[in-house]
């Protein structure tokens, strides 16, 4: 890359991070491009401490009340971890989560679900090979995909159909029969308290053939025989890829991902880093080519904001009202993402929770129990005693991308709402009210709903 400056810092920090201060582009800035990947994909070896001590707790059935009230526990812990300094390694939780998908009305335990979030965070930037092992006796995804019902003379496919078709081949690289011989290997498994257990007389013994071999194949050997198929490593590569760079990916460059991703016996950290320090990750085309998520907007507003003891209620209730549901995908394909993400019924609804984050308001006319502090925001910019010169720099800041000068001009009218520029200060009193006013146009525009 040519060029390692603010700009490419923000657009590296707007993939890898639900949110960024501008102490954060400074400190990108202290190292080197190649260093500050190296130190992104540090992820703390440290798991974090629970949302509670039910997480140990045996699952209760029938409690929807109680199973209820600890997910939103377990949201709000979450989201806690996207705004801290870990934030790629939760995005990378989020991946997997998409990727290996359960939903909690179906798993129906809160418990299950932090275990499958936990496992996701223990190989966040690891062997995908080994996670995928770990997944396929997750107690979250033996509920989910009946993997729990599947024996011997008795088997179920759900699983295995989708570890094919979603998870790790996709369509036209296995066949239905591939399927049942799967399935036959993936028996055996049951929950039990808090985790899986193996019953030796629900597997079946037999010999399977899958992909082209016979054996008396388990579910590791499933695997193993699933990622010696080079469509494994380009199915990654390829998720990775829409997930991080461009919904359109180039064929050229999943190649050669995946080359390395075989050649580093799936360990994932290497595709990563080569992926952040590429010329065609930094290119410009590439810079707001990504639309938000409601994850991506709502916590990443928080956090660019430097928001001070959030509401994890109205954040958890704003990103379900945007259509992503923490622990709650749409389907077992996840959710899509990228276009879908915007409806004419979506797209006022992130207005309305841009608006109330910096007026304080409800889109009810409710209080909240937070609010931007604009001027302490905006006080922050060198340029913040200069009408035109702040409204430029805060665009930039906040915008992965140049906009229209005509745009840049309707802020600036928003701004000073019919003083004279030389008449602009932080400290009249007016102030805040324009910049509250301001930063609601400028979150308003079609181009702040993309990274």
């Amino acid at each position: 890359m040519s060029v390692w400056d603010q700009p490419a810092a923000r657009h590296i920090l707007s993939r890898t991070r639900f949110g960024f201060t501008g102490n954060d582009v400074e400190y990108a800035l202290s190292y080197s491009l190649d260093d500050f990947v190296d130190n992104v994909l540090l992820a703390d070896a440290n798991i974090p401490e629970p949302p509670g001590e039910w997480v140990d707790e045996d699952p209760i059935s029938n409690n929807t009340t109680v199973n209820n009230s600890r997910l939103k526990d377990l949201t709000a812990w979450w989201v806690d971890l996207m705004l801290s300094d870990e934030s790629f390694r939760e995005k990378m939780v989020l991946f997997w989560h998409n990727h290996f998908v359960s939903e909690y009305n179906v798993v129906d335990y809160p418990q299950y679900m932090y275990i499958q979030n936990q496992l996701f965070r223990s190989f966040a930037f690891g062997n995908i090979k080994n996670l995928t092992k770990s997944v396929c006796i997750d107690p979250a995804m033996l509920i989910y995909l009946d993997g729990k019902k599947n024996k011997v003379g008795k088997p179920n496919e759900n699983f295995a159909r989708e570890l094919l078709e979603l998870f790790t081949l996709g369509i036209g690289h296995y066949t239905e029969n591939d399927i049942v011989e799967a399935a036959r290997a993936l028996t055996g498994w049951r929950i039990a308290g808090l985790g899986s257990v193996f019953k030796p007389s629900r597997f079946d013994n037999g010999v399977k053939t899958f992909l082209g071999s016979s054996g008396n194949f388990n579910h590791e050997d499933i695997v193993e025989l699933i990622f010696s198929q080079d469509a494994a490593s380009k199915w990654f590569c390829q998720k990775i890829y829409t997930a991080f760079v461009h919904y359109n990916p180039d064929d050229t460059i999943i190649d050669g991902l995946a080359e390395l991703l075989r050649a580093s016996n799936f360990e994932l950290k290497p595709v990563l880093s080569t992926l952040l320090k590429s010329q065609y990750f930094h290119s410009e085309d590439i810079r707001g080519a990504r639309i938000k998520s409601p994850v991506d907007l709502v916590v990443g507003s928080i956090k660019r904001f430097a928001v001070q003891d959030p509401d994890y209620s109205y954040i958890r209730t704003s990103v379900e009202d945007l259509q992503q549901e923490l622990f709650e995908p749409p389907d077992v394909r996840g959710w899509e993402g990228q276009r879908k993400w915007i409806s004419t019924n979506t797209y006022p609804m992130r207005n309305q929770f841009t608006d109330s984050i910096i007026s304080g308001k409800k889109p009810n006319g409710r209080n909240m129990k937070f609010q931007v502090d604009v001027l302490g925001f905006a006080r922050e910019f060198p340029s913040s005693e200069n009408a035109e010169e702040f409204v430029n720099e805060v665009t930039q800041s906040l915008i992965q991308f140049p906009i229209s000068e005509t745009r840049i001009q309707s802020l600036l009218e928003t701004l000073l709402d019919g003083a004279a520029p030389y008449d602009w200060s932080t400290y009249d009193p007016q102030a805040e009210s324009r910049l509250q006013k301001f930063f609601m146009a400028l979150m308003r525009l079609p181009e702040f709903q993309l990274s």
